[in-house]
């Protein structure tokens, strides 16, 4: 069965009309004939979306109960068996009831997919989930409710419905979105322009986005190798030298002159040994332009050039940023660099940019990692162009223009080319020259001209002298060239195992990251760490890097470095030269201890968890053999009492004894409810619904059927700000916060729960006057069954404090302890306030979020 096909309606805010535009496109394709249902659409009472829906087939919601109240969601079994050919699923964010099919509608979303059958949908942008921390930066409302991007990514189609926020502001002021109640609170709070305006920004970038990736993949598809101008993407060309830093930033500020601009950093890596740039220094750089939100990307290519311009067509770039050469002025004989070429080869689709900076002419030196000790390919060409046509070209000069200059002179000029010929080419062009020069010597300018044969032993002696001393200066020539390239290699390789060394010992080599270093200091497609548990084992891949990794046996890679005898590094992409096995050797065995330090760690917190656990079963056997026991003795001695017929019991006897069995009760149930709260904070399975509320309603109800609660004063200002929490947890918190305080306090000195505003956070404080907490155990109070000292009024298995901030830090909380002034113990409970003035009504960022 082929999978449906998913269209999504995409807006910046509630209210832009996403639903209606939903509803719109199903009443089109009814009109085509098209099988159309209304899976789950939700009209929010506005009255233009209800009539919407009139004509339209609706699938009945299934009911659920959940906290004693019903709610309705989507019926995925009533929809998969009315199997229509497009189902209507609004809100694709949103969370499902408990007890539901699935945690999440989009989810349910998937099944519909899977099934057929295609889907119309709709989401807000905030609901995405990788801007989640952007959205509530902004709004200051922190969405609950997100769907991951992939899920929107992969629809067929995605649609923006939108609308300015004037516009959107006049349809909320007419009361098209909200009720009349709550229109005032909405414009003055989530819906004020900056918010929307900014929220609408967010929507059109990132549709932008995904409609450029529709443009790459139509690119590709057709090989369109011209880039089309549709938004500025800058190319940087990194060479791996300390003016990279400044090329990034001044494409970073080309970028931002433009809506959208993208900057991508480029570095072209030859595939003939080390890498010409510094590790340590491309590693600054990778960092940087992914700080100045670029992306860098390594491409393997002979000709850097080509290479480049290859990279720009191909990712549609309409810039490209390029420093001025490093070479020194005479440096240029060997051709215009690769700055001026790549100017004149770019065509008139891309513009070059080549920008100054401080290491422009001082020459390149030998801060880059040298490719390897052989000379590059440019400079052999042109030493064997030197060594070979050059003494052809000056023994006709010679000819023609100075023949009677004499022998000595003509052994000179020949002997320069010789020497020439062996800086530019090496060895054994200067060996060739030498030869060919020598030859032509004898045939053009030695008794008898035009023959090979010396009728003068002295010219004999001369030219023996000069291919002695062409020969020998090439060979001291090529000697010093290769040593000063050994010598370079040499500190490269010194300078990738300092920065090696240095990783380990600061602990930041990732096992990926390392490989992915290991793939660009070698030029590699890939690399792979194999393992496998036995000789006759099969091999597995640990981890990768790169395109396309090695999954077979490490023999039939490129590149195989065994570490051991059950682990081995992979490389492919091409063979390695024998000198650069030494330092793979070193990242080798580098990728081995991080690995063993990976599953050191992970056994180290498996094993604390389980010594935790342990602890904590431990100490419930306790509680339940003393802590639970006691009011369970309470109780039943109270009962056998009651039911006992030797004795008569008084009415004030009688209504003693209940309430002995009343206290214990409730006891019981105060126990039971902090162990079972611990165990939901254990498994992680509390689930807090966080709203806007009012610390001066929830106070009030932590301290109803507290024994003790005409004990506490409470000092909460009415124009305190309203917090983000969730109502009941928060409530929970409070309540063990302050029972806690209770059993310490001394009598006639009652408890001050005071609250107050501080910076961004609305500040709880719980003030005891009891015995205080030493600071060394501050922490520890807050760890599961931990009591210290004495409690004179009551007992309890030292759950209440570890309960609250559970529940406080689960609503983005926090709660500490602090000495009170005179003596005592304060707790700080601290929440996040909701900026603005409160609400009128705790209920509105739920809908505004919906």
């Amino acid at each position: 069965m082929a999978r449906g096909k998913l269209r999504i309606y995409v807006g910046a805010a509630p209210g832009v009309g996403k639903t209606y535009a939903m509803l719109s496109e199903a009443h089109r394709r009814i009109e085509r004939g098209t099988d159309c249902v209304v899976a789950f659409v939700e009209h929010h009472d506005r009255p233009r979306t209800e009539v919407m829906l009139h004509g339209l087939e609706t699938v009945p919601r299934k009911q659920l109960g959940y906290r004693g109240a019903t709610f309705t969601e989507m019926d995925v079994d009533a929809v998969l068996r009315r199997a229509p050919a497009v189902a209507l699923v609004d809100e694709l964010a949103h969370t499902n009831v408990p007890g539901s099919r699935n945690a999440k509608r989009w989810q349910d979303v998937e099944e519909l997919l899977a099934a057929g059958i295609d889907v119309v949908s709709t989401v807000n942008i905030q609901h995405l989930e990788s801007l989640g921390d952007v959205v509530e930066s902004i709004t200051g409302v922190r969405q609950r409710e997100t769907v991951p991007d992939d899920v929107v990514r992969r629809a067929d189609q995605i649609e923006l419905v939108d609308m300015s926020p004037q516009a959107l502001r006049r349809r909320m002021a007419h009361g098209n979105i909200y009720k009349a109640d709550k229109v005032d609170a909405a414009l003055s709070n989530y819906f004020r322009p900056g918010n929307l305006t900014a929220l609408r920004e967010l929507a059109l970038l990132w549709v932008a986005d995904r409609v450029d990736e529709y443009l790459q993949q139509y690119r590709g598809e057709h090989n369109i190798r011209k880039p089309w101008q549709a938004r500025e993407r800058i190319v940087v060309g990194l060479t791996g030298g300390p003016e990279g830093r400044t090329l990034l930033r001044r494409a970073a500020r080309l970028a931002e002159k433009g809506a959208g601009g993208e900057v991508l950093a480029v570095y072209i890596a030859r595939s003939d040994g080390l890498t010409a740039g510094s590790p340590k220094e491309l590693a600054v750089q990778r960092t940087l332009v992914e700080d100045l939100g670029g992306s860098f990307h390594q491409v393997i290519g002979e000709d850097i050039t080509a290479s480049l311009l290859e990279f720009a067509r191909g990712v549609n770039a309409t810039q490209i940023v390029l420093g001025v050469s490093r070479r020194k002025g005479w440096q240029y004989v060997f051709g215009p660099g690769v700055s001026a070429t790549v100017a004149s080869e770019s065509g008139p689709d891309l513009d070059v940019h080549l920008v100054t900076h401080d290491e422009a002419g001082k020459g390149r030196g030998l801060s880059g990692t040298p490719r390897t000790t052989r000379l590059a390919r440019d400079r052999i060409i042109w030493g064997w162009l030197v060594g070979m046509v050059g003494p052809a070209l000056l023994a006709l000069l010679l000819r023609g223009v100075a023949p009677h200059l004499g022998l000595a002179n003509d052994m000179l000029l020949f002997l320069s080319l010789t020497v020439a010929a062996a800086l530019l080419g090496g060895l054994a062009p200067a060996l060739a020259s030498a030869a060919f020069g020598s030859l032509l010597l004898n045939y053009f300018f030695t008794p008898p001209v035009h023959h090979i044969l010396i009728a003068n032993p002295r010219n004999i002696v001369a030219l023996t002298i000069f291919v002695a001393v062409a020969v020998s200066v090439a060979s001291v020539v090529d000697l010093a060239a290769r040593r000063t390239h050994q010598a370079a290699r040499l500190r490269a390789e010194s300078e990738i195992l300092s920065h090696l060394a240095g990783s380990v010992l600061r602990g930041e080599n990732s096992l990926e990251s390392l490989l992915e270093t290991v793939r660009e200091t070698f030029a590699m497609e890939s690399v792979a760490l194999l393992e496998r548990e036995s000789d006759i084992s099969l091999w597995t891949c640990t981890a990768s890097a790169g395109t396309r990794p090695h999954v077979g046996r490490p023999e039939d890679a490129d590149v195989d470095m065994p570490v051991g005898d059950y682990m081995s590094l992979a490389l492919t992409g091409r063979v390695l030269p024998a000198e650069d096995r030494r330092v793979l050797a070193a990242f080798a065995a580098q990728a081995a201890v991080v690995l063993d330090r990976q599953r050191l760690k992970s056994q180290a917190d498996e094993a604390r968890a389980l010594a935790e656990g342990n602890r904590i079963r431990t100490a419930l056997l306790a509680a339940v053999s003393h802590d639970l026991r006691t009011p369970l003795a309470g109780i039943k001695a109270s009962v056998s009492s009651l039911r006992s017929d030797d004795i008569e019991w008084s009415d004030e006897d009688r209504a003693e004894l209940l309430e002995a069995i009343e206290a214990g009760a409730d006891r019981l149930d105060h126990l039971v409810g902090n162990l079972l709260d611990m165990s939901r904070l254990q498994t992680d399975t509390v689930q807090p619904m966080v709203r806007e509320i009012d610390l001066d309603e929830v106070v009030p109800l932590a301290l109803e059927g507290m024994a003790s609660a005409d004990s506490v004063v409470l000092d909460i200002p009415e124009e305190l700000p309203m917090v983000a929490a969730d109502k009941g947890l928060l409530e929970r918190a409070v309540a063990n916060v302050i029972e806690n305080a209770l059993k310490y306090s001394p009598e006639g000195e009652p408890v001050l729960v005071a609250a107050s505003t501080m910076a961004d956070q609305v500040q709880l404080r719980v003030v005891d006057r009891g015995p205080g907490v030493p600071d060394d155990a501050k922490e520890r109070i807050f760890e599961p069954f931990q009591r210290h000292g004495d409690a004179p009024r009551g007992a309890g298995v030292g759950l209440g404090l570890a309960v609250a901030r559970g529940f406080t830090e689960a609503i983005g909380g926090t709660l500490t302890a602090e000495d009170t002034p005179g003596g005592g113990l304060t707790m700080v409970l601290a929440l996040r306030r909701v900026p603005g003035r409160p609400q009128t009504d705790p209920d509105l960022p739920a809908a505004a979020t919906s």
